[in-house]
């Protein structure tokens, strides 16, 4: 049964964070089904995706040291942390837009198991990424708007979940880097 909302606020910003979770994960759909390579001129990107897994590398970290201060009771240290990772994994997606606007696409150049292995991890990674938008923008909102019961019931879904995007977020470029031109 949904709860009954608290804040007059609410419905605008859930339906701002209803829109911005269909329109994020389309958008990373289209570039990646529909490169536009080249379209920012002579940009210089390749440098961008090693920038990528030390951003996930970080929010990763961010996240767990969140966690950790949240079970010490520690709320100024835990929104502190949740704030650096969310701050990370904004700026993860705006250059991941922007690499994938510019350049070309990467195949993975394994055979056999490891092939296998890649692929599963970066399906679990490309739907999970696109699951957790909603969840990190509520999580966000219920704890800036102080709706802490809100808070904790969806962050015990997004903590667990943002981690593991961002894990293997550094899984996947570790494995696909050997091949990138």
């Amino acid at each position: 049964m949904p709860t009954k909302s608290t804040n007059p606020n609410d419905t605008r910003y859930l339906f701002l964070i209803a829109i911005l979770s269909v329109v994020v994960p389309l958008v990373v759909a289209l570039l990646l089904f529909m490169p536009q390579t080249g379209k920012l001129g002579d940009l210089d990107v390749s440098f961008l995706p090693g920038l990528h897994a030390v951003l996930n590398s970080l929010t990763a970290l961010s996240l767990i040291t969140g966690y950790y201060f949240i079970k010490k009771g520690n709320r100024r240290n835990h929104r502190f942390a949740m704030s650096t990772a969310f701050v990370l994994s904004s700026f993860f997606l705006i250059s991941y837009v922007t690499y994938h606007y510019q350049a070309a696409p990467t195949s993975f150049g394994g055979e056999g198991t490891i092939k296998a292995i890649y692929y599963f991890i970066l399906l679990t990674h490309i739907v999970l990424a696109a699951v957790i938008v909603p969840l990190v923008l509520l999580s966000v909102y219920f704890a800036v708007s102080n709706q802490f019961e809100r808070h904790k019931k969806i962050s015990r879904w997004t903590f667990p979940l943002w981690l593991y995007v961002a894990i293997t977020g550094v899984v996947v470029y570790l494995m696909i880097s050997p091949y990138y031109a």
